[in-house]
């Protein structure tokens, strides 16, 4: 039988064809790629992970408000910046962070928050009631506005509500950031005599409690049944 050279490339090309099928036995499969949920942390992780809300967060914590926006929520904080605390009057945040502003300053915060997940989108013209107990006003005339703060980056999302970063600070209407910074007032001198009053002071039990620096010394005595070795 003659071949001709038609037939014999014909052959070859059949046989690679065999040889290549031959070989692939299913296991060349493209890996197929999936995809790792990423666990979105509360509000306060995100805001302490973002780097622009140090701040904020700082006041939370010392308004004792982190643990509440902690909690499941949900909520919608409108959460100024740095730069926007930055350009509040100079003293005011160090005011708003001594110990005798506290309820003032977890007023002022909660101002910023509404209860609920509003992203973006979903946001209407009209006022809205937060947290603290009085309303905020939201515009979408240019942009999306609160009581005339921009939102400058919105929909940061957390497992417990939405962050909208604003570019500056709410203060309620009922907030006099003038008083906060004003000097305390000093005492009226007279020409009367001041007697002076020996302060009393207390045990070392007494002492210990009142400091507050000392709550488990204080209990470890007490356990001990030393409060009375060292008389209150």
């Amino acid at each position: 039988m003659k071949h001709t050279p038609q037939r014999l490339f014909a052959a070859l090309i059949v046989g690679a064809m065999t040889f290549a099928a031959c070989g692939s036995d299913g296991n060349d499969a493209a890996p197929v790629e999936t995809e790792v949920a990423v666990e979105v942390g509360t509000i306060v992780d995100v805001a302490v992970a973002n780097g622009s809300f140090d701040t904020l967060v700082a006041a939370a914590i010392a308004a004792d408000l982190a643990e509440t926006l902690s909690s499941p929520g949900p909520f919608t904080v409108f959460a100024p910046t740095d730069d926007a605390f930055a350009a509040l009057p100079a003293g005011l945040v160090a005011a708003l962070l001594l110990p005798e502003n506290k309820a003032t300053l977890a007023k002022i915060l909660t101002y910023h928050v509404v209860s609920g997940e509003v992203m973006a989108a979903d946001v209407t013209d009209g006022d809205v009631a937060t947290v603290e107990g009085q309303t905020v006003a939201l515009s979408t005339a240019d942009g999306v506005t609160v009581n005339g703060a921009n939102v400058i980056i919105a929909d940061v999302a957390a497992s417990n509500g939405v962050i909208h970063a604003i570019d500056a600070v709410l203060l309620p209407p009922d907030v006099d950031a003038a008083a906060l910074l004003a000097p305390a007032e000093a005492p009226v001198e007279t020409d009367a005599p001041v007697e002076e009053e020996a302060a009393e002071v207390g045990t070392i039990v007494d002492v210990a409690v009142a400091n507050g620096s000392f709550g488990t010394l204080v209990a470890a005595v007490t356990a001990a049944d030393l409060a009375e070795t060292l008389p209150r």
